[in-house]
């Protein structure tokens, strides 16, 4: 009879440090996802400090677009409106929000003046470093919702989750359609850039002196090599070297230096040549 009181005691205590453990677990991972949603609105509110002052520095530059201004500064506003919402609802505001901050970078790329301006270049980099830490957040304050939740669900420690009232808690996903959009990605022809005309195939059958010759605007492949001149030949005014037919010159228009005079007669059989002097 002791034996048995002993065993249901020792199985009661078992059971109440199980239980403690498990709930004081519960409450840990409660507060850490309270933390990690903390370090997600301080970068939050962070970036609600910078996008008045980027806007105010791209609208002196750019006041044409003052539909993109209005639409960043109504955002803003809706989303510091819902700061007491669920995660769900924080993360529509802020997807949103991010849409339209990227339609306004998009905008201003037409103004180089302002892609050279100091300031603008200073807050854009604040805002995209920003942005890092808002997303390095968001993936550590998902994991721990999903350890969470996972406990929640699992058992047995879904009883003590249900007997001392732990709900699950909300992801802080981005719905931005374009952030989750995969990239598309094109390779072009091989060995040359994608819209880059490839090189020029040599015909087959066409032969080949060893040499490379540059193609020219307007050539079709077909090159053909420079004419040589004739031995001892001479060229006429206007005569294209080499041509075919044409003999070389017989003592019609200017003669060479040194050659007979205009109009004289060819040297006969046994006379020397004219040699140029009188």
């Amino acid at each position: 009879m002791v034996w048995v009181i002993i065993v249901i005691v020792a199985v009661i205590v078992i059971l109440a440090i199980m239980l403690i453990t498990s709930y004081n677990r519960f409450v840990k991972q409660r507060n850490l996802i309270q933390e990690s949603w903390r370090q997600i609105d301080v970068e939050l509110h962070r970036r609600y400090d910078l996008i008045p002052n980027l806007v105010e520095t791209v609208r002196a530059y750019a006041a044409h677009e003052r539909h993109v201004f209005e639409e960043v500064a109504r955002l803003r506003t809706q989303a510091v409106n819902v700061q007491g919402a669920t995660p769900e609802q924080r993360a529509a505001a802020e997807g949103q929000l991010s849409g339209a901050l990227r339609q306004m970078m998009i905008s201003v790329e037409a103004y180089p003046q302002l892609q050279s301006n100091q300031n603008f270049l200073g807050l854009q980099r604040e805002l995209t470093d920003t942005e890092d830490r808002i997303a390095a957040g968001r993936r550590f304050y998902n994991a721990n919702v999903g350890d969470y939740n996972t406990r929640i669900e699992a058992f047995p420690s879904n009883l003590i989750a249900g007997a001392f009232k732990f709900e699950k808690a909300g992801y802080f996903e981005v719905k931005d359609e374009q952030v989750r959009a995969v990239p598309q990605v094109s390779f072009g022809t091989i060995g040359s850039v994608a819209g880059e005309q490839a090189p020029p195939q040599m015909q087959p059958g066409a032969p080949s002196s060893g040499q490379i010759h540059p193609q020219m605007p307007g050539d079709q492949g077909n090159y053909q090599a420079p004419p040589q001149p004739i031995p001892g030949g001479y060229q006429q005014p206007g005569q294209q070297p080499g041509q075919p037919g044409q003999p070389p010159f017989q003592g019609q228009g200017e003669p060479p230096v040194g050659g007979p005079p205009a109009g004289s007669p060819a040297p006969q059989d046994g006379q020397p040549p004219f040699t140029g002097g009188q």
